[in-house]
């Protein structure tokens, strides 16, 4: 089983995504896991405060150290208690951070059965926690986005549908297999305003050799 930690200040934003479709599927099948962790729970002050203005100045906040090095360490804890040994790959979702890549997903899916994902705000996370912790940047596009759960949301499902079993046929994933960026399913000719569609007639034809030929031809 592959674990999930999700850290956030906003925790309810994970709750509908995780637990629909294929991600509640694999849950229920026992092939993953999601532990979403509130970073306000690690705070020490009476108004479980996250955040601060930078030193030097500058617009914004920036979210603490501390609580969010508490919740990995409690984590980290539970998780060497456990198995007597840590493995878990450490990410801080960041805009600055490495590519994620599809094929990223399957090393990782292969490589970790725990992935601590850190999702910041504002103008981000206190540097100390990257320095102390060793953990990777990452980011999912070249945009900034207001928070880090969205990215999270995006490493998870792609990780996810790479475990196998989560996917019920072994040709689902469609980085697999030869596949056409057009796809089409019924009717066979679609009328819309006045005007028909039609299906390339080769997808209709029942020729293997034609259509895998189609598909390349799209591909290319």
């Amino acid at each position: 089983m592959t674990t999930f930690h999700l850290l956030t200040i906003f925790p309810e934003i994970f709750d509908s995504y995780l637990n629909e479709s294929i991600l509640k599927r694999a849950q229920e099948k026992k092939l993953v896991k999601f532990n979403v962790v509130n970073i306000r729970e690690f705070t020490l002050d009476k108004h479980r405060r996250t955040d601060y203005k930078p030193y030097a100045g500058g617009p914004g906040l920036v979210m603490f150290a501390e609580p969010i090095l508490r919740a990995v360490d409690a984590i980290q804890k539970k998780l060497k208690a456990k198995s007597g040994k840590l493995k878990a790959k450490v990410l801080i979702m960041s805009p600055g951070g490495k590519q994620f890549t599809n094929a990223t997903a399957i090393k990782w899916s292969k490589q970790y059965s725990d992935i601590i994902l850190i999702s910041g705000r504002y103008e981000g996370i206190d540097a100390r926690v990257n320095k102390i912790l060793r953990a990777e940047e990452i980011t999912v596009g070249p945009y900034v986005l207001t928070g880090g759960e969205l990215p999270a949301m995006i490493i998870v499902d792609s990780v996810t549908r790479q475990i196998p079993g989560v996917l019920g046929n072994c040709d689902s994933p469609e980085e697999k297999r030869v596949s056409s960026h057009e796809v089409y399913t019924r009717p066979e000719i679609l009328e819309w305003k006045k005007k028909k569609y039609k299906v390339p007639k080769v997808l209709l034809s029942g020729h293997a050799a034609k259509i895998a030929d189609w598909k390349l031809g799209r591909k290319k």
